[in-house]
């Protein structure tokens, strides 16, 4: 097998390689799966365990607290994965990652309460925010060659978008299908909730089923998976330090901790602050009503329908749209993770790199939350395209970035301090940001969806000024190598 460099040279990939970039690959593509369920999710899994309306101050308590609590374990938890990547090597904690993921996931369709939910969210999570630093590490130290280490950290990412757009067209089909899917039955070792499954064939609970897939593959690939040469070596030779989070924060490296950490929060915060509040969104557009009105008169020609059934169809409607809109979404990131694999070998500042999606960012992101996002369905798309591509090209960023400004012993740590101090601890808690705001006076909108569309451009306005500015702080690489 070959692969043709960038500079057009042909240089050989070996079967190891090309074993730890698909593996690599997905992992990110399922990162971002398990992650993007719970926006798709979370309406109908509140109102059927908790019984608990949308707009009310109760659900956006819980709103806040899905999206925060997992992501503070996350970052918690993630932060001491950076630390034992760095201490006992890549490939055995990115195994272990992948399979927590995994398996939480899937336990979470099993829930019959909020905080059995909430666990397993919180578990999930945490596989997460380890696979990611892990892997950036792993496959950053697999290729030597500089040029060739940028397209595959790039490329290898952008199936981050492909999770992305799997999870909406997995919730999709579990709305189209639950009805004649297997009844789910809980079993008795996960029943330490108490409780019992109401609602046995919702699409919700095989959407978050569906997160096992990523755990087959790596179960039959995992004997041939090699460890880092670079992190292997050092520990052979006994060179390799200690790593420790306090000598992140030394002369040398301490500007580009604070720095990096603050701009993966900015990321982070559009994400989760703005782009993931679409399913709360979407059912205050006029076409979304009106689709569901259309589907409850017909349903009711013959005799009225009881509220329950009204609701479930409002809701049916809402997770379909709100999975489309996703859909292009998720699109539009994926265009943007290619754009950046495409410019990051040709575009050599890192600050003008990253500027290339900041700045369309500060301008593209308020219009299409403060306007498209109330107006209509169809300027709704065209916007979230460009939302989406802006915004989910800056996580490639940081995965180009960061192994090139830490060393070997220091590489995973630095990147999960960045990654889930800055992105999952800080980043995602401007989805309490914005669903707490939601709920004020101040906001404009006569609607519950309306103003919860106002408060994410108003938050996605103050991430993206905040991460521009410190953009004229982050310190470019001192060389195309990585630092031993």
């Amino acid at each position: 097998m070959s692969e043709a460099a960038p500079n057009g040279s042909s240089q050989s990939w070996t079967g190891v390689q090309w074993l730890v970039c698909i593996i690599a690959s997905i992992g990110f593509a399922f990162d971002i799966y398990e992650l993007l369920m719970l926006p798709l999710i979370l309406r109908p899994a509140l109102m059927e365990l908790g019984g608990i309306a949308p707009g009310t101050p109760e659900f956006a308590m819980w709103l806040g607290r899905m999206f925060y609590i997992p992501a503070f374990a996350g970052g918690l938890f993630g932060l001491l994965g950076g630390y034992l990547t760095d201490l006992f090597g890549r490939r055995r904690v990115l195994t272990a990652s992948i399979l927590l993921y995994a398996f939480s996931a899937f336990a979470a369709g099993f829930s019959t309460s909020i905080p059995m939910l909430l666990v397993f969210r919180c578990t999930t999570f945490i596989g997460v925010c380890v696979e990611f630093v892990a892997a950036v590490a792993w496959l950053a130290e697999l290729f030597n060659d500089p040029r060739q280490r940028e397209n595959v950290l790039g490329y290898t990412q952008a199936f981050s978008s492909f999770g992305g757009l799997l999870v909406a067209a997995a919730n999709g089909l579990a709305i189209a299908w639950a009805a004649d899917l297997p009844t789910i039955v809980l079993p008795e070792a996960l029943n330490f909730f108490g409780g019992a499954i109401k609602e046995a064939h919702a699409p919700w609970r095989y959407t978050l089923m569906s997160g096992l897939i990523p755990a087959i593959p790596l179960i039959v690939i995992r004997p041939f998976l090699p460890e880092s040469p670079a992190w292997a070596a050092k520990k052979a030779a006994g060179a390799l330090k200690r790593p420790s989070i306090a000598e992140l924060f030394a002369p040398e490296l301490c500007r580009t901790t604070i720095v990096t950490t603050i701009m993966f929060a900015c990321s982070y915060g559009a994400a989760f602050g703005a782009i993931q509040q679409i399913p709360q969104i979407v059912p205050g557009l006029p076409e979304v009503k009106a689709m569901a009105q259309k589907q409850v008169d017909e349903k009711s020609k013959d005799k009225p329908l009881p509220v329950p059934e009204v609701k479930r169809i409002e809701g049916q409607i809402n997770q379909k749209v709100a999975s489309d809109v996703t859909k292009v979404q998720e699109i539009g990131g994926l265009v943007g993770r290619f754009l950046l694999a495409f410019l990051a070998v040709r575009i050599v500042s890192r600050r003008r790199l990253l500027r290339t999606f900041q700045i369309p960012g500060l301008i593209v992101m308020p219009i299409v939350f403060a306007y498209t996002a109330v107006t209509g369905l169809d300027m709704l798309y065209v916007g979230i395209f460009f939302a989406g591509l802006l915004t989910v090209a800056q996580f490639s960023f940081w995965g180009n970035y960061l192994p090139r400004v830490y060393p070997v012993h220091l590489r995973g740590t630095g990147e999960s301090f960045a990654a889930n101090i800055g992105g999952r601890m800080i980043g995602t808690s401007f989805a309490w940001v914005t669903s707490t705001l939601a709920l004020k006076e101040f906001v404009p909108g006569g609607s519950p969806a309306a103003k919860m569309a106002y408060t994410a451009a108003g938050v996605a306005v103050f991430v993206y000024a905040l991460g521009s500015i410190a953009c004229f702080f982050l310190p470019e690489p001192a060389h195309e190598e990585l630092p031993e």
